[in-house]
């Protein structure tokens, strides 16, 4: 732990109760100096109860000495060890219950759009067990007729900077194992900026393609010509009908 718990409330006594700077009480804290100058006059933390940092073990009187006595001293956090490994604890992420119901979809959502990802980046990124991401891999999972694919992103299960990240390093990964990638695998491996960064390259839709080069056959070409209206209107000379009476 690197800084004190109840990190305001902390603020709030040393304020009142001891003469350390500004800046030494906003190092200790981790908090801004104007903010806790912002305590000292009132605008900051109104109604906030002082948190004694030496009744809770948490900071000892000789700093606070030390520190009234030199506005360079910088305050250390006392040594607790029940704290000892708690920044650093791994494990799957804490998922809220009413968000657990919509772990599945999101997992089928990675599964289906990144299956590049390995189980446990993905255990990481939506907490949840390697079981039923296998399972939703192979499709054995008890409810996957009734799952949608949805991106965890809208779902509210990780972070869209999260999620590129963790799609960047299985970018690098497979760089590194030399794996080639048609343009739409690399596409998917880009974080989102460099996606909506990327030229749009000119494509032909399957269904039309070759039909910027189409030309006519030969029988079209020879199409007898459309005869003119006025043709249709021209009535036979007179001689001929005489012809036709003495015959």
């Amino acid at each position: 732990m690197n800084k004190p718990i109840m990190a305001k409330a902390t603020a709030v006594w040393l304020v009142d109760n001891t003469t350390l700077t500004f800046k030494q009480i906003a190092d200790f804290t981790g908090m801004h100096e104007l903010e806790v100058q912002g305590i000292a006059d009132g605008d900051v933390a109104t109604g906030v109860k002082g948190f004694d940092p030496i009744a809770n073990n948490q900071l000892d009187q000789d700093e606070i000495t030390k520190g009234e006595a030199d506005p360079l001293y910088t305050l250390k956090l006392k040594h607790n060890p029940a704290a000892v490994g708690e920044e650093k604890r791994r494990g799957p992420r804490y998922t809220p219950l009413s968000k657990r119901q919509d772990r599945p979809n999101a997992i089928l959502w990675l599964v289906k759009f990144h299956p590049e990802l390995t189980d446990s980046q993905i255990s990481k990124l939506v907490g949840t067990t390697k079981p039923t991401i296998q399972s939703i891999r192979e499709r054995t999972h008890w409810n996957i007729a009734n799952m949608q694919p949805i991106d965890p992103v809208a779902l509210g299960l990780c972070k869209q900077s999260e999620l590129d990240t963790i799609v960047q390093k299985a970018a690098e990964k497979r760089a590194k194992a030399g794996e080639t990638m048609d343009d739409d695998a690399r596409r998917k491996l880009l974080s989102t900026e460099q996606s909506l960064e990327m030229d749009e390259s000119p494509r032909v839709p399957t269904a039309i393609e070759g039909l910027e080069t189409f030309s006519l056959r030969d029988d079209d070409e020879k199409e007898d010509p459309i005869p003119d209206a006025d043709s249709f209107f021209n009535l036979p000379d007179d001689d001929d009908d005489d012809e036709d009476e003495k015959s």
